[in-house]
């Protein structure tokens, strides 16, 4: 049914969320998933980040997306563009001659960033092959400690970390529950946003 599955990418919850679904899907369909992230023109023009920055960024997502389909035995294509999101994704789907589209209902935000709710609505609207939008997970109140810790554990998850572990109860602190992990050889403080869900991974520097 599908021979080629495209995922745009940011790197953050919702489009790892989108990766998940789209690995399954060609695993089951012998698929190859394409990997795309776009710099996009609004965010250079909003932001102080330079092109480079968003480039390496780029890389980053792209190339955990491949880690994650590798251990799927899912073959990927990886692309880095410029221009508008939505445009870029269009354009993608008819170069490439995209079956499906899988993407996250929910990007980074904050000044200079892309909301790619607004991007995944306007691809939904103008493509012409399916979309499938995929809701990240951490768009939900975070009210215990259980459910911290399980938020913490997927984004170290997606960060390598695979082995770590919680090595103490979690706390609040201010606006954000803060759960402390070990693993690799690190710790790590992660913090989660208890009312999106929203985390951000601190490495923590031991001292001899």
């Amino acid at each position: 049914m599908y021979d080629r599955i495209l995922v745009p990418t940011d790197g953050s919850t919702a489009t790892r969320e989108a990766a998940k679904h789209a690995i399954d899907v060609a695993g089951k369909y012998g698929a190859t998933v394409h990997a795309l992230y776009v710099v996009g023109t609004e965010r250079l023009e909003r932001s102080d980040a330079t092109r480079e920055e968003l480039e390496v960024e780029g890389r980053e997502a792209t190339e955990a997306l491949v880690d994650r389909a590798d251990d799927a035995g899912v073959d990927v294509v990886t692309a880095i563009e410029d221009g508008r999101p939505s445009d870029r994704i269009l354009e993608y789907v008819d170069d490439e001659d995209v079956d499906l589209v899988v993407m996250g209902t929910r990007g980074r935000t904050g000044v200079g960033r892309v909301l790619l709710g607004s991007v995944a609505e306007r691809v939904v609207r103008r493509a012409d092959v399916p979309v499938m939008t995929v809701r990240a997970s951490g768009e939900r109140a975070v009210e215990t400690a259980e459910e911290a810790v399980a938020v913490a554990r997927d984004a170290l998850e997606a960060e390598g970390h695979d082995d770590a572990s919680v090595t103490e109860e979690p706390y609040r602190a201010a606006n954000t529950w803060i759960v402390r992990a070990e693993g690799d050889g690190d710790a790590f403080n992660v913090h989660v946003d208890p009312s999106s869900g929203d985390t951000s991974v601190a490495r923590i520097r031991r001292r001899d």
